[in-house]
């Protein structure tokens, strides 16, 4: 990899929430009436928020997936796991960087933590059983006894909206249309499958809608310029805002 770094593209726009999603949360010990589960919030404001960290590793995974790269791990009792792709050559590795103990590289995307948009809108509603986010109630059924333990997980709700806020470095000997190519392959794998947790039984499911593709080099920053429209690459529809039809 050059060490020229030739620009920095800005990826923004939004997430859209279409099924609850349960993301960051922890199973901690809550007054009665409580979730069992909750999601991560922004201390001072109390705002759900979506980790940088969660997108960014869900679309790595799914990459690697699709394209067979990852590596496998074998314990000492012989339990096998799937284990970030450390080859440090392929497009995954490039994009979203190696680990130090691989002798790896840095990450060239950066993945922002998603900050509540409609934060009115939720605050507002009357429907909502926590600030911001529902709690959805499940029945786990012993299959010997047949006795029902009901969980709580806090949910946001569908309809929620959050910031989508990527930056993906650019350098020299970089392909820049290829790997901008495999974020967006990334945020539609995403789209297509869920984010957070218990996907399988409904939750997670998101729309992103990319509303700005710009980016700034060298010449924008020692003139102190905003950034520029990236016009020769063009967002994929699947990314788009859906047109209303009703």
């Amino acid at each position: 990899m050059s060490g020229k770094l030739t620009k920095k593209v800005f990826i923004n726009g939004t997430i859209v929430v279409k099924t609850g999603l349960a993301v960051g949360g922890g199973s901690i010990g809550l007054e009665i009436g409580g979730a069992d589960k909750v999601v991560v919030r922004n201390p001072i404001s109390n705002e759900p928020y979506i980790p940088g960290s969660s997108l960014k590793g869900k679309m790595r995974s799914l990459l690697e997936k699709l394209d067979d790269q990852f590596t496998t791990k074998t314990d000492n009792i012989g339990k096998i796991s799937t284990m970030p792709c450390s080859c440090g050559t392929c497009m995954i590795c490039k994009i979203f960087g190696v680990s130090a103990e691989a002798e790896g590289m840095p990450a060239r995307l950066i993945v922002r933590d998603s900050e509540l948009v409609n934060v009115e809108e939720l605050e507002k509603s009357k429907n909502t059983d926590m600030p911001f986010t529902e709690v959805k109630t499940e029945v786990v059924i012993d299959r010997i006894t047949s006795a029902a333990t009901p969980r709580q997980f806090e949910r946001v709700p569908a309809g929620a909206k959050f910031r989508l806020n990527l930056v993906y470095n650019i350098y020299e000997s970089d392909n820049e249309t290829d790997m901008l190519k495999k974020v967006f392959e990334g945020l539609s794998l995403v789209q297509d499958d869920y984010l957070g947790g218990s996907g399988t039984r409904g939750y997670g499911q998101v729309k992103f809608n990319i509303e700005a593709l710009k980016y700034k080099d060298q010449t924008c920053y020692e003139n102190n310029s905003s950034a520029q429209e990236l016009s020769d690459i063009s967002i994929p529809l699947a990314l788009q805002e859906e047109e209303n039809n009703g």
